[in-house]
């Protein structure tokens, strides 16, 4: 990943619902709106049959609370279309967000009910928050969560991600830095590589080879121009015959070749036999298409160096949200103490009270549960690991959780984070949380 420097965003202060804004009105109109308040992250429950679910979006959500206000632009739509009264206006021209944010690390697993972010502030300021907060913590987290399993599947071998075509232009942003943050080497997508310095990969398509009169003719380009260590796509018309031609003009030089259809175990086998026999020992396979988890665990005794992740990357799978909520769960009363709040709806209950995390750990460094505590920290029994961290304090954002380094620091955490879960996590098939969650009151 290089040092560039991300853009700042334009406001994203309208990245919301209008009932946002409206109960903001009500509360100014009760006097209730400044109160402080506790708003929680969490999922009730993991999507069925997943083992784990990853946090991703944490600093693109912070970058974009450094860009949440309302501008003259803002404030004018909001009064043309009589969104909110001019009580409303006021407050929400000088709005900043002054609370603190705490929560799980990006990249780190959580289950159900981990307090995986919590949002302290009056209740205006954190009220506000909730759409555009759940609406990048989802998506980003649902992504990650899939190209966890994918790389998981893969082991050593690399996933590129490759997906920008198959979604809309900002959620495939947003999808190729949660694949990084899991895992996965690089991205196809040029925005994403601008904005957080990731690695961008790509070559040539189908469409390459079918303008020129012949294969040998494209491949020839290709290589005078991208070097001898480019990647070429062999399945636009013979691939036996495509694999003869690239070896023919530069011989053991030829870096990659792709392979994008078909039944790519079978032809990986026979295309690494061909290659090992012209002499080509050292030139790798790439796959491409519709790979999701499932099918790369069923490549993993293919002669396979790499895959090409698309479609089922940036939809999650077949789990295109995470369906975490963001719900109150304490908040002060008129004489200033602190009372815990909780919502009672059938099937859709919360669990009140300010909360913290911590992975229960055995001797051997290997998870064994998800410890919430309710009201202060959990217990360290000294084989353990906290799980919430610090990101906005009293309005400052601390160092490292976003840009470059944020991204590189959370695919480091993911990728330990990982390594401690029991080795039942390694397993495609449908089951129970891997590690159970364990709730604890002070």
């Amino acid at each position: 990943m290089s040092d560039a420097t991300p853009a700042r965003r334009p406001s994203t202060a309208l990245f919301t619902d209008h009932y946002e804004l409206t109960m903001l009105q009500a509360a100014l109109h009760s006097g209730a709106a400044h109160r402080r308040s506790v708003f929680e992250v969490f999922a009730r429950r993991l999507p069925t049959g997943r083992r784990y679910g990853v946090v991703a979006g944490t600093g693109r959500l912070l970058e974009g609370i450094a860009d949440f206000r309302f501008g003259e632009e803002q404030l004018a739509f909001l009064e043309s279309r009589r969104v909110v009264n001019q009580q409303t206006l006021d407050y929400l021209a000088d709005y900043r967000f002054t609370g603190s944010v705490r929560g799980y690390a990006e990249g780190e697993m959580y289950f159900p009910n981990s307090p995986i972010l919590s949002v302290e502030g009056t209740f205006a300021e954190a009220c506000l928050l909730e759409t555009y907060l759940l609406s990048v913590l989802n998506y980003d987290s649902a992504i990650a969560s899939a190209a966890s399993r994918m790389t998981l599947a893969a082991g050593e071998r690399p996933c590129l991600e490759m997906g920008a075509r198959r979604i809309q232009e900002d959620a495939a942003v947003a999808a190729s830095r949660a694949a990084v943050i899991a895992g996965f080497t690089g991205t196809s997508n040029l925005e994403a590589g601008r904005r957080w310095g990731l690695t961008t990969i790509g070559t040539a398509a189908h469409s390459f080879t079918l303008l020129h009169d012949s294969e040998e003719e494209a491949f020839a380009a290709q290589l005078e121009s991208m070097g001898h260590d480019t990647t070429l796509l062999v399945d636009t018309y013979d691939v036996e015959a495509a694999v003869r031609t690239a070896v023919r003009l530069v011989g053991a030089e030829l870096g990659a070749v792709r392979l994008d259809s078909g039944d790519l175990a079978v032809q990986a086998t026979e295309v690494r036999d061909l290659l090992d026999s012209l002499g080509n020992r050292d030139t790798r396979i790439t796959v491409t298409s519709d790979l999701d988890e499932f099918a790369i665990a069923g490549l993993a005794a293919a002669p396979v160096d790499s895959y090409g992740v698309g479609t089922q990357l940036v939809i999650g799978s077949g789990v295109p949200t995470a369906s975490m909520v963001y719900k109150l769960v304490s908040r002060q009363g008129e004489d200033g103490r602190w009372v815990n709040v909780a919502k009672a709806s059938k099937d859709k209950a919360s669990v009140g009270g300010d909360k913290w995390g911590l992975r229960r750990r055995d001797t051997e460094g290997i998870a064994t549960a998800e410890v919430v505590r309710i009201g202060g920290r959990p217990d360290n029994d000294g084989d353990d690991r906290p799980l919430t961290c610090d990101f906005i304090v009293d309005g400052t954002l601390q160092d490292g959780w976003t840009g470059p380094e944020g991204v590189t620091r959370a695919a480091e955490h993911h990728a330990a984070a990982r390594a401690e879960l029991p080795r039942a996590v390694q397993s495609m098939s449908r089951g129970e949380p891997v590690i159970p969650t364990v709730v604890e009151t002070s």
